[in-house]
């Protein structure tokens, strides 16, 4: 495990299309397809990072929360699941069906959109305003793995907050981190 940090980008880009199978349903989802009338989240995660597994459940109620107030979501694994093999689409549907998962789960195997989106750590994320323009790549919170903190996911809903009242974010946002994404060797 490698700690990393979300790469630094410049805000406002347009969130990137893809077209992925989401592990529950099967089905291809776009990013049209799970975007929000207000926001969007695009999360990246996977199964096995410890740093996902410690803010997991605040992810799904963060979703739950938010989910009718106009806010869509989605979380991608893009691990090499060859090598990792805990992040394997069929290991990926049975943890969002045991933990229903309010949102979808898709697997980017070719690991195009994770590049696409500049996506270095699990978790990841990337949140996108009414106009699909990115406005925040931070933290959830100041929680980690054995620093006693507690999940309150309150640096991502203040973001989320924020974007709801139709306001900018103006403060510096604090990096997410956790284990790197697990490229394929001809993605390094």
């Amino acid at each position: 495990m490698s700690l990393t940090k979300t790469k630094p980008l410049e805000l406002g880009f347009k969130a990137p299309d893809f077209k992925l199978p989401d592990v529950v349903s099967g089905k291809e989802m776009s990013y049209a397809d799970i975007s929000g009338e207000r926001a969007t989240l695009v999360m990246f995660i996977c199964n096995h990072c410890p740093y996902v597994i410690h803010v997991r459940q605040q992810l799904i109620d963060l979703a739950n929360d938010y989910k009718n107030r106009g806010v869509g979501f989605v979380s991608i694994s893009a691990n090499d699941a060859e090598n990792y093999p805990d992040d394997s689409p069929e290991k990926m549907k049975k943890l969002a069906e045991e933990l229903s998962f309010p949102f979808p789960y898709l697997y980017d195997e070719s690991q195009e959109t994770a590049q696409a989106y500049g996506a270095e750590c699990t978790p990841d994320f990337a949140l996108f305003n009414h106009a699909d323009e990115c406005v925040y790549r931070g933290r959830l919170d100041d929680a980690r793995p054995g620093n006693d903190r507690p999940v309150t996911g309150s640096d991502l809903r203040e973001a989320i907050d924020t974007v709801l009242k139709g306001d900018a974010i103006d403060w510096q946002q604090e990096p997410s981190m956790g284990c790197n994404i697990k490229w394929k060797p001809e993605n390094q």
